[in-house]
């Protein structure tokens, strides 16, 4: 669901006044670029204040318009400059802060945003819009309990703000707090009982707290509300296939697909509704093609297509300069232990599939063997293998959580793969929990 950044619409209204020009002509050039700002013509206000800068060059509030004004044709890394120029006049105004971070936010620059949005707080701590933009920041870098306490400061500053309780709402549901996040989608329902994406969102809630009748009347009114969003057909139909609605959730995924033929999620829903209804021919094909599309998890090794910011050469560079420390444990009945020793000195002599079969063989042995598929992971990834490396870098952080060589490993493995966000965010933990080396990457790979 989308959640939007206060932004340049509503700042508009509070575009700056003229105070005093040595010359008339730049003060009528400046309110002439109001006018044309308050009515739309956003080109026309930016030539005005451009003049009125080349008459008075030391004047903020004519580069903040200017910046307002390009941000609302979408020039936002234009808008960036002529704020950057405002607040090195008059480093004192909040409202420059929070409109260059919400330029900054909408390149999904969030982290520069949230400092802006910090900024703007200090120099006006009670202004609900800059708690609520730097929630949605922290939001969308999956920080989402920092994301949490901002809006919560910003409902306690106005308390039925739509679309602070919305991103709440959402919030929440990100930490699993459903009873909470289906109030504050209700609350949002109450204030604007059309606003669709609450009724989707309390929908998600009852599937998560096993009000699966409800879950099928909130999509329902979502679909009603609109008709041609296929997540909505698809989510009832898992409420469907939770009340035994077999046909009916059929008929659902069927739309799903109709408007979506590439969810997968869908195809996984109608896969089970079919083998329930006695159809395992047709639940296999649908599984099948579940399983097929747009995974990155399956296919050929050598096929791997390396789209993010960090090469082959790069990563092979970065996931060499990873130590891999071994510890002798004690050897338990199954021998787990000795599979994987042999196994890392087979990788030393060249022997990558034996290697990979007898740390393979150890983590069968012992599934909970967290540094067996750290050391796999980092052989397949050596010989190609990323999709099945991402996968053991998981395995072991799941079973150890604070493993930030996995974490940096699975960063550098994800950015090279085209999954930049995940990657970087892997990064970020990985520095948290202690490795320096992340920060490095992250100066040169993240920014």
């Amino acid at each position: 669901m989308k959640v939007l950044f206060f932004g340049i619409a509503s700042l508009i209204a509070l575009i700056l006044p003229y105070h005093s020009f040595a010359q008339r002509s730049a003060a009528e050039f400046f309110e002439e670029g109001n006018t044309k700002a308050g009515t739309g013509d956003f080109s026309g206000a930016l030539q005005a204040y451009s003049t009125v800068i080349s008459m008075s060059p030391e004047h903020a509030p004519s580069y903040f318009n200017r910046g307002l004004a390009k941000a609302n044709l979408k020039d936002h890394r234009g808008a960036v400059q002529d704020y950057d120029h405002a607040i090195q006049l008059n480093p004192k105004e909040a409202l420059y802060y929070q409109s260059r971070g919400v330029s900054k936010s909408l390149q999904e620059d969030f982290r520069s945003a949230i400092e802006d949005y910090s900024k703007a707080i200090e120099l006006n701590p009670e202004e609900p819009k800059a708690y609520y933009n730097r929630g949605v920041s922290y939001a969308k870098l999956k920080n989402h309990r920092n994301a949490l306490i901002d809006l919560d400061r910003a409902l306690s500053l106005n308390p039925d703000e739509l679309a602070a309780l919305y991103a709440r709402g959402n919030c929440k549901q990100d930490l699993q707090e459903y009873a909470g996040s289906l109030a504050d989608f209700t609350r949002v329902i109450e204030l604007s009982p059309k606003r669709t994406g609450a009724y989707a969102g309390r929908g998600l809630a009852k599937l998560d707290l096993g009000d699966y009748q409800g879950a099928v009347a909130d999509f329902t009114r979502a679909i009603e509300l609109s008709p041609n969003e296929s997540e909505y057909y698809s989510s009832r139909g898992f409420a469907k296939n939770k009340i035994e609605d077999f046909q009916g959730a059929i008929l659902d995924f069927d739309k799903t697909i109709q408007l979506n033929p590439d969810d997968f999620n869908a195809y996984y829903g109608r896969g089970f509704s079919k083998g329930k209804l006695n159809d395992p021919r047709g639940a296999i094909a649908d599984l099948s093609k579940s399983i097929e599309i747009k995974n990155t998890y399956v296919g050929e090794p050598k096929k791997i297509a390396y789209t993010g910011k960090i090469n082959r050469e790069k990563l092979d560079e970065l996931r060499d300069q990873v130590k891999d420390h071994i510890k002798i444990d004690n050897l338990t009945n199954e021998r787990a232990e000795a599979y994987f020793i042999r196994g890392i000195n087979k990788s030393k002599v060249g022997e990558v599939k034996g290697a990979i079969q007898d740390l393979t063989k150890a983590v069968e042995l012992n599934p909970t063997y967290a540094t067996a598929y750290f050391s796999r992971a980092i052989i397949r990834s050596a010989s190609g293998d990323q999709m099945g490396a991402v996968l053991d870098f998981t395995s072991s952080i799941k079973l150890r959580s604070d493993f930030p060589e996995a974490y940096y490993l699975r960063g550098i493995l994800k950015n090279s793969l085209g999954e930049i966000n995940d990657g970087c965010l892997d990064l970020s933990k990985a520095g948290e929990l202690g490795y320096q080396q992340a920060y490095k990457v992250i100066g040169s790979y993240c920014n």
